[in-house]
């Protein structure tokens, strides 16, 4: 080790919020975890955590330390996987995060199809469970996220970006479905199952459905694309989502996406995304050149089937 232990002891109990659950998980005792907190507290002359009645808080003096833990322990990471890589080419491990619909979605084939051309990089795949996309790729915890409606920060740069329209979903016996595109006034008084209010989701719904001159009631709000996804194939209702939520139920003809034919519709712009102040390594940036590749190749067989349309330059192009 080219650290000191006390690190993985810092970073393990902000993980676990307690000393008890830190030492458990590391296989040490509890004392030996706590010696070292006090110890390295000492050496700072600050308390790094506010001791509660229900576990640990990290302190102002503390919230800059697990930064710089973070970024010491990832860097040592970096290392162990580039000297690896001079003993076994292509060898490394890449750590992701995704919104719950796309990794549930479009990226269970991408990552079958990189698995099996790189059997020796490892993925670290997590969904964002209701948090933030972009926490995890700004703290160090993963090397790159991909999501929707990713905010600008100052911490990151993109990598690629997409833009991905928000249309309708309907089951493929719906009336609708026989139509190539709708227009607002058509899901008026269909029944709606949507994204809950304060999801970056319903902030674009909302924006789309703000031309009509009544507000549409649904039927269940959620924050759950699956649950609004069985909701539909039941017919319980419609909802709005973009293409790539469903890309794998329309192609199994599950349910059927329809875009709206209003010109200038809203967008999901789908963002991949590192963090600004690293570099990726060669198993990261091996990945990141697959998934451009993929995601790519399913906006153009999107657009083929006039789910995305074209950019700009395309339309140039094709004229």
């Amino acid at each position: 080790m080219l650290h000191s232990r006390k690190l993985q002891y810092i970073d393990e109990i902000v993980r676990c919020g307690s000393i008890r659950k830190a030492a458990a998980r590391l296989n040490v005792a509890s004392s030996a975890v706590n010696r070292q907190i006090l110890a390295i507290e000492e050496e700072f002359g600050a308390p790094i955590f506010e001791r509660l009645p229900r576990g640990l808080k990290l302190t102002a003096a503390g919230e800059l330390c697990i930064e710089h833990i973070r970024e010491v322990l990832k860097d040592y990471e970096r290392l162990e996987t580039r000297i690896r890589g001079l003993k076994m080419p292509r060898a490394g491990k890449v750590t992701m995060v995704a919104t719950t619909g796309l990794a549930a979605g479009p990226l269970t084939a991408i990552l079958h199809n990189f698995l099996e051309k790189h059997p020796r990089v490892r993925v670290l795949l997590h969904n964002d469970s209701g948090t933030p996309t972009v926490n995890p790729v700004l703290t160090g915890e993963a090397d790159i996220g991909l999501g929707f409606n990713i905010p600008a920060a100052p911490g990151l740069r993109t990598l690629a970006l997409f833009d991905v329209p928000v249309g309708v979903v309907l089951p493929p016996d719906h009336p609708l479905a026989e139509r190539q595109s709708l227009d607002l006034t058509d899901i008026v008084h269909e029944k709606m199952v949507l994204s809950q209010p304060g999801t970056s989701l319903r902030n674009v719904i909302n924006l789309v459905l703000a031309p009509l001159p009544m507000q549409v009631e649904p039927l269940l709000e959620t924050n759950s694309v699956e649950l609004m996804k069985q909701l539909v194939r039941s017919g319980s209702g419609l909802t709005l989502l973009n293409p790539l939520d469903v890309y794998l139920e329309c192609k199994r003809g599950d349910l059927v996406f329809r875009p709206f034919s209003t010109p200038h519709m809203r967008h999901q712009p789908m963002k991949l995304f590192a963090r600004s102040r690293s570099t990726l390594d060669t198993a990261a940036s091996l990945y990141v050149e697959f998934l451009l590749s993929e995601l790519s190749a399913l906006v153009a067989d999107l657009q083929k089937q006039g789910h995305v349309p074209l950019q700009d330059k395309q339309r140039e192009q094709a004229g």
